[in-house]
């Protein structure tokens, strides 16, 4: 049953690429709090914004799949490279703080009025920042795969072996961040949806902590999932995410 799915999985993605082949996809740059970013967009110009923010080490093309849907869907959708990563020049710090103000600063600079705001990963955790720096930025919001703290599972316990082998400041960064207070995400009102798979890294239980501080919010736990499986090549997160869209009427 395991490899039905991902042959129907794949089959789905090939499809999908193949019908969003027309989806033009322009690649530009733009300066914000003192960084250049590369970042994409896909989709009409007409099209209400999304803007998809990647996990550690990733780059414009890490959610692709959820960019193809949405734009093919009818959305503008705006992929950065964060700080220091995919095309843009490496860094000596990282901290996630920075990240979602280059996030915000990118919106404010592009005229984004509530954007559906998401990221996989580093990417929801500074979607989860941004809004609870800048209330009222996002119409919606979609957090997969974030953590509060360090301390989010055995998974993550074991993940910090790795981290310590590579040794770089960008991965070392997640072995002191983010330091979230549950309360804190309370300021978050817009709609909201947090997402973790059944395997992932980050515990269930850790992600309901985040989707029960945050007033109208839903959680969606992908079965059988590890952190990326879900994500990468896949399309069960971008139709949970139009799902979600449609239902709030975006």
């Amino acid at each position: 049953m395991k490899i039905l799915r991902k042959f129907i999985g794949f089959i789905y993605f090939a499809l999908l690429s193949i019908s969003c082949c027309k989806v033009k996809e322009t690649l530009e740059t733009i300066e914000v709090n003192g960084q250049t970013l590369l970042y994409s967009v896909r989709g009409p110009e007409g099209g209400k914004p999304v803007v998809l923010m990647h996990g550690n080490g990733g780059s414009h093309l890490s959610m692709r799949t959820q960019a193809l849907q949405l734009a093919k869907a009818g959305y503008r959708v705006y992929c950065p490279d964060s700080r220091g990563q995919g095309a843009n020049a490496p860094l000596d710090e990282y901290h996630y703080a920075d990240m979602a103000e280059d996030c915000y600063q990118f919106i404010q600079k592009l005229g984004l009025h509530k954007p559906l705001v998401g990221g996989w990963s580093d990417g929801g955790i500074n979607t989860l920042l941004l809004e609870m720096a800048h209330p009222g930025t996002c119409g919606l919001i979609v957090a997969a795969g974030a953590n509060l703290t360090p301390d989010c599972g055995e998974g993550f316990e074991e993940f910090k072996a790795w981290i310590l082998e590579q040794g770089t400041p960008l991965v070392m960064m997640m072995l002191n961040e983010p330091d979230i207070d549950p309360k804190d995400l309370q300021v978050i009102k817009c709609p909201s949806l947090i997402t973790v798979g059944g395997k992932d890294l980050i515990s269930v239980e850790h992600t309901k902590l985040i989707s029960d501080n945050i007033p109208d919010s839903e959680l969606v736990v992908f079965e059988g999932a590890s952190h990326s499986s879900y994500i990468k090549k896949n399309p069960r997160l971008g139709r949970c995410m139009l799902d979600f869209m449609s239902r709030h009427g975006y």
